[in-house]
Protein backbone atom coordinates (compact mmCIF):
# COMPACT_ATOMS: atom_id res chain seq x y z
CA UNK A 1 0.00 0.00 0.00
CA UNK A 2 2.71 2.52 0.83
CA UNK A 3 4.30 1.81 -2.57
CA UNK A 4 1.34 2.75 -4.43
CA UNK A 5 0.72 5.75 -2.18
CA UNK A 6 4.38 6.65 -3.13
CA UNK A 7 4.12 5.96 -6.54
CA UNK A 8 1.10 8.02 -6.56
CA UNK A 9 2.54 10.97 -4.81
CA UNK A 10 5.45 10.99 -7.04
CA UNK A 11 3.27 10.82 -10.24
CA UNK A 12 0.84 13.55 -8.62
CA UNK A 13 3.19 16.52 -7.41
CA UNK A 14 4.54 17.16 -10.45
CA UNK A 15 0.97 17.40 -12.28
CA UNK A 16 0.29 19.55 -9.54
CA UNK A 17 3.45 21.70 -9.72
CA UNK A 18 3.17 21.78 -13.66
CA UNK A 19 -0.79 23.15 -13.04
CA UNK A 20 0.27 25.73 -10.74
CA UNK A 21 2.86 27.08 -12.89
CA UNK A 22 0.60 27.25 -15.40
CA UNK A 23 -1.75 29.14 -13.49
CA UNK A 24 0.98 31.59 -12.28
CA UNK A 25 2.31 32.20 -16.42
CA UNK A 26 -1.31 32.54 -16.81
CA UNK A 27 -1.92 35.08 -14.05
CA UNK A 28 1.04 37.02 -14.87
CA UNK A 29 0.17 37.43 -18.53
CA UNK A 30 -3.24 38.49 -18.12
CA UNK A 31 -2.14 41.39 -15.37
CA UNK A 32 0.55 42.37 -17.97
CA UNK A 33 -2.77 42.30 -20.53
CA UNK A 34 -4.42 44.67 -18.27
CA UNK A 35 -1.82 46.77 -17.39
CA UNK A 36 -1.10 47.23 -21.28
CA UNK A 37 -4.85 48.00 -22.03
CA UNK A 38 -4.71 50.45 -18.58
CA UNK A 39 -1.68 52.47 -19.88
CA UNK A 40 -3.44 53.03 -23.47
CA UNK A 41 -6.46 54.17 -22.23
CA UNK A 42 -4.80 56.32 -19.68
CA UNK A 43 -2.73 57.64 -22.83
CA UNK A 44 -6.31 58.20 -24.60
CA UNK A 45 -8.06 59.63 -21.57
CA UNK A 46 -5.32 62.00 -21.10
CA UNK A 47 -5.30 63.17 -24.57
CA UNK A 48 -8.96 63.55 -24.75
CA UNK A 49 -9.43 65.92 -21.97
CA UNK A 50 -5.93 67.82 -23.17
CA UNK A 51 -7.74 68.91 -26.57
CA UNK A 52 -11.05 69.63 -24.31
CA UNK A 53 -9.37 71.57 -22.20
CA UNK A 54 -8.02 73.47 -25.20
CA UNK A 55 -11.80 73.80 -26.86
CA UNK A 56 -13.10 75.13 -23.61
CA UNK A 57 -10.10 77.99 -23.63
CA UNK A 58 -10.83 78.65 -27.20
CA UNK A 59 -14.76 78.66 -26.97
CA UNK A 60 -15.38 80.65 -23.68
CA UNK A 61 -13.67 84.24 -25.28
CA UNK A 62 -16.20 83.58 -28.36
CA UNK A 63 -18.85 83.11 -25.64
CA UNK A 64 -17.95 85.76 -23.96
CA UNK A 65 -17.83 88.29 -27.18
CA UNK A 66 -21.75 86.90 -27.71
CA UNK A 67 -22.81 87.83 -24.17
CA UNK A 68 -21.38 91.68 -25.05
CA UNK A 69 -23.21 91.43 -28.23
CA UNK A 70 -25.96 90.77 -26.44
CA UNK A 71 -25.58 93.49 -24.11
CA UNK A 72 -25.04 96.16 -26.39
CA UNK A 73 -28.26 95.10 -28.78
CA UNK A 74 -30.54 94.32 -26.04
CA UNK A 75 -32.53 97.38 -25.99
CA UNK A 76 -32.55 97.97 -30.19
CA UNK A 77 -35.64 96.65 -31.21
CA UNK A 78 -34.16 96.73 -35.47
CA UNK A 79 -32.04 94.05 -34.28
CA UNK A 80 -33.18 90.52 -34.16
CA UNK A 81 -31.70 87.61 -32.13
CA UNK A 82 -30.72 86.02 -35.32
CA UNK A 83 -28.73 89.51 -36.40
CA UNK A 84 -27.09 89.54 -32.49
CA UNK A 85 -26.34 85.43 -32.77
CA UNK A 86 -24.46 86.26 -36.68
CA UNK A 87 -22.71 89.73 -35.75
CA UNK A 88 -21.26 87.64 -32.68
CA UNK A 89 -19.73 84.80 -34.95
CA UNK A 90 -22.87 82.27 -34.15
CA UNK A 91 -22.73 79.92 -31.32
CA UNK A 92 -19.96 78.36 -30.35
CA UNK A 93 -19.22 75.72 -27.51
CA UNK A 94 -16.36 73.22 -27.08
CA UNK A 95 -16.55 69.09 -28.35
CA UNK A 96 -16.40 67.45 -25.28
CA UNK A 97 -14.49 64.79 -25.40
CA UNK A 98 -15.18 61.19 -23.22
CA UNK A 99 -14.79 58.36 -25.25
CA UNK A 100 -11.97 56.55 -23.74
CA UNK A 101 -13.58 56.75 -20.42
CA UNK A 102 -17.25 55.43 -21.82
CA UNK A 103 -15.03 52.96 -23.58
CA UNK A 104 -13.63 51.58 -20.09
CA UNK A 105 -16.24 52.24 -18.15
CA UNK A 106 -18.68 50.06 -20.05
CA UNK A 107 -16.79 47.20 -20.17
CA UNK A 108 -13.20 46.88 -17.37
CA UNK A 109 -14.06 49.75 -14.73
CA UNK A 110 -12.58 47.83 -12.28
CA UNK A 111 -9.22 47.92 -13.52
CA UNK A 112 -9.34 51.44 -12.37
CA UNK A 113 -8.50 53.40 -9.34
CA UNK A 114 -12.11 54.77 -6.92
CA UNK A 115 -10.66 58.08 -7.33
CA UNK A 116 -9.82 58.20 -11.29
CA UNK A 117 -13.17 56.47 -11.72
CA UNK A 118 -14.83 59.63 -9.50
CA UNK A 119 -12.69 62.20 -11.18
CA UNK A 120 -14.08 61.01 -14.67
CA UNK A 121 -17.07 60.18 -13.26
CA UNK A 122 -17.28 64.17 -12.19
CA UNK A 123 -16.17 65.32 -15.35
CA UNK A 124 -19.24 63.44 -17.28
CA UNK A 125 -21.41 64.54 -14.98
CA UNK A 126 -20.81 68.19 -15.80
CA UNK A 127 -20.55 67.40 -19.68
CA UNK A 128 -24.39 65.88 -19.37
CA UNK A 129 -25.20 69.15 -17.51
CA UNK A 130 -23.80 71.33 -20.05
CA UNK A 131 -25.70 69.29 -22.95
CA UNK A 132 -28.78 69.79 -20.94
CA UNK A 133 -28.21 73.54 -20.64
CA UNK A 134 -27.15 73.72 -24.66
CA UNK A 135 -30.48 71.84 -25.60
CA UNK A 136 -32.51 74.78 -23.67
CA UNK A 137 -30.72 77.47 -25.10
CA UNK A 138 -31.20 76.10 -28.59
CA UNK A 139 -35.14 75.51 -27.33
CA UNK A 140 -34.93 79.17 -26.65
CA UNK A 141 -33.17 80.48 -29.97
CA UNK A 142 -34.90 78.59 -32.72
CA UNK A 143 -38.76 79.51 -32.57
CA UNK A 144 -37.15 83.12 -31.11
CA UNK A 145 -34.70 84.23 -34.19
CA UNK A 146 -36.59 86.87 -35.81
CA UNK A 147 -37.66 88.86 -31.81
CA UNK A 148 -36.53 91.97 -31.41
CA UNK A 149 -37.19 92.33 -27.82
CA UNK A 150 -34.70 92.53 -24.75
CA UNK A 151 -36.42 89.95 -22.84
CA UNK A 152 -35.29 87.44 -25.35
CA UNK A 153 -31.55 88.71 -25.45
CA UNK A 154 -31.42 88.98 -21.87
CA UNK A 155 -32.68 85.42 -21.31
CA UNK A 156 -30.08 84.11 -23.61
CA UNK A 157 -27.34 86.22 -21.56
CA UNK A 158 -28.02 84.69 -18.24
CA UNK A 159 -27.84 81.18 -20.09
CA UNK A 160 -24.69 81.84 -21.67
CA UNK A 161 -23.35 83.20 -18.67
CA UNK A 162 -24.56 79.86 -16.87
CA UNK A 163 -23.00 77.57 -19.85
CA UNK A 164 -19.92 79.50 -19.16
CA UNK A 165 -20.03 79.03 -15.16
CA UNK A 166 -20.35 74.99 -16.14
CA UNK A 167 -17.69 75.14 -18.95
CA UNK A 168 -15.15 76.66 -16.76
CA UNK A 169 -16.57 74.45 -13.42
CA UNK A 170 -15.61 71.84 -15.81
CA UNK A 171 -12.50 72.88 -16.92
CA UNK A 172 -11.49 73.06 -13.36
CA UNK A 173 -12.24 69.50 -13.00
CA UNK A 174 -10.10 68.44 -16.14
CA UNK A 175 -6.86 70.45 -15.17
CA UNK A 176 -7.40 69.04 -11.29
CA UNK A 177 -7.81 65.17 -12.74
CA UNK A 178 -4.61 65.77 -15.08
CA UNK A 179 -2.09 67.10 -12.81
CA UNK A 180 -3.50 63.56 -10.25
CA UNK A 181 -4.38 61.06 -12.39
CA UNK A 182 -2.88 58.11 -11.63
Amino acid sequence: MKKYITLFIKEIVPIIIGILIAMYINNWNEERKDEQYINGIAASIKKELKATSKEIKDKIPLQKSLIDTLDFYSNDKKITLLNTLTKAQGLNFPLIRMNAWKAISNSRIELLDYDNIAGLANIEQQKDFLKIKLDKLTDLIYPNLYETGNDKKKIMKIMMLDIISTEESMQREIEHFLETYK
